[in-house]
């Protein structure tokens, strides 16, 4: 809808005194220094924040400081009407007396400009877009969505947004530019997802599965800042070219923190890359059904018990009778837990039953005697024989030597061709990862004990062509 002259005439003027601020509030950061710091350790800190706070400050005058404003019911203060406004932005900005000018798009205050609807207006009367060129306010347009007594807007709401539908059609040329003026409510739920919540997103080329993943950091950079800047944030990307598109996003919402590398940068400074493959023995082994595969060659290790458990304790021996200790074993696996998770808890479930039996004969026991008796070696030998520890690379290494075992796990998964492809044509002799150099061990010739000794063996003319151990 076309704007009210003189309302945008304020609205240029607030855009004015908000960029002023902002400038005050650089200006302040720049101003302190580390000279009063109790010492050189402390003063370096002090000025790498200082140093980032000025970052985070940084004001490109292109980019709008606010993108939208919501007008909320306020209980106390705010209006002479019961309202009080709040401008949405990428940052915080504040006046002298620090009252908040622009609200952090990532503050809770700010969830109802994305989430909101006529039907649910989440306590908010209205919502306002803005329309900018080149950081300069052309335009904004108002979405009543309730009343001030709390009633759903009616039917003279716009159904639609010009504003909104021409900023998500601009043309995306260049690096990736931030969303955060166009985030949908679906987006916005993933967006500020708990920390605790491992998140996947999918979707075809184009839907926007990248932008909100980075919204998503910058969020948690926001919502846990010193769990997160103590730990660190990773942006891992397919190659350079990828992360040359994104590295301005995150900066542009003011998060320098997020360190931003490759997969070859992530794992070279672990494992470097000692070999590569075909391309189509790599693609099969990232497809998704090789982790059907690998699952069934991990569960693939349980064994149903055979044997009676005994358990010796004082002058009695407790008993837990093969197919009751099957019980516990299809109970465990019904639950859908990790391997790992699995055998600790067929432990629990095994002494839970000699607990049972040892409390129907009388006996007291406290509390801690479900975990003392899960501890005991005769629980954990029986447990680790039907629940046996499953070593990764000793696992992939049999996977992948032995067709027998591969063509067990992945039968109805993989073709036969699938099968012959993935399959060792000359299988290494051991899963450990071969060093550059092979070394010949001499085992006719006794090792020296003496340090002295040892330089003078290695030395010498009968050993100087072979390598020996350390």
């Amino acid at each position: 809808m076309p704007a009210d002259v003189p309302e945008l005439t304020r609205e240029r003027e607030f855009l004015t005194e908000a960029r002023a601020q902002l400038g005050r509030m650089r200006e302040r950061v720049a101003a302190l220094d580390g000279r009063y710091a109790g010492d050189r350790v402390s003063a370096d800190v002090l000025e790498a924040t200082l140093a980032r706070r000025m970052e985070q400050l940084t004001d490109d005058p292109e980019i709008p400081l606010f993108f939208g404003r919501i007008t909320a019911r306020s209980e106390g203060g705010g209006s002479s009407d019961g309202t009080e406004t709040f401008h949405i932005g990428r940052r915080h900005v504040s006046d002298p007396d620090g009252e908040p000018m622009v609200v952090d798009w990532r503050a809770p205050v700010s969830t109802p400009f994305y989430r909101a609807t006529p039907k649910e207006p989440m306590g908010i009367t209205a919502r306002r877009r803005y329309g900018f060129a080149r950081g300069h306010l052309t335009g904004f347009e108002d979405e009543p969505l309730g009343s001030a007594d709390g009633d759903a807007a009616g039917p003279g709401a716009p159904a639609r947004s010009e504003i909104l539908e021409a900023e998500i059609e601009r043309p995306r040329t260049g690096p990736m530019r931030d969303i955060v003026a166009t985030i949908q409510p679906e987006q916005d739920v993933i967006v500020r997802m708990p920390l605790e919540r491992t998140l996947v997103v999918q979707g075809a080329p184009g839907t926007g599965k990248t932008a909100v993943g980075l919204h998503r950091a910058a969020y948690l950079l926001y919502a846990h800042r010193e769990q997160l800047t103590r730990r660190g944030v990773l942006v891992v990307g397919p190659n350079k070219s990828f992360l040359r598109y994104i590295r301005d996003v995150l900066p542009a919402l003011g998060e320098i923190h997020a360190r931003q590398a490759t997969i070859e940068e992530v794992v070279g400074t672990h494992a470097p890359v000692r070999a590569t493959e075909p391309a189509d023995v790599a693609t099969l082994k990232g497809d998704g059904r090789m982790a059907e595969v690998l699952r069934a060659a991990v569960w693939s290790h349980v064994r149903m018990p055979q044997d009676t458990l005994v358990l010796p304790r004082g002058s009695r021996r407790w008993r837990v009778p093969a197919y009751e200790a099957r019980e516990a074993v299809e109970q465990v696996r019904a639950r859908d837990v990790r391997y790992a998770l699995g055998a600790a808890q067929l432990r629990h479930a095994l002494a839970h039953r000699v607990l049972v039996q040892i409390e129907e004969s009388g006996d007291a026991l406290d509390d801690t005697a479900w975990d003392a008796l899960a501890r005991t070696k005769p629980v954990r030998d029986y447990a680790a024989a039907v629940w046996p520890a499953v070593e990764p690379r000793r696992l992939l290494f049999r996977l992948l030597s032995e067709p027998g075992f591969l063509a067990e796990c992945a039968a109805g998964v993989l073709s036969d061709a699938e099968q012959r492809l993935l399959a060792w044509d000359r299988p290494p002799r051991s899963p450990a990862p071969r060093a550059g150099r092979r070394r010949t061990w001499c085992c006719s010739t006794r090792w020296p004990t003496s340090w002295t000794a040892r330089s003078r063996w290695r030395t010498s003319s009968s050993t100087r062509r072979r390598t020996c151990p350390p």
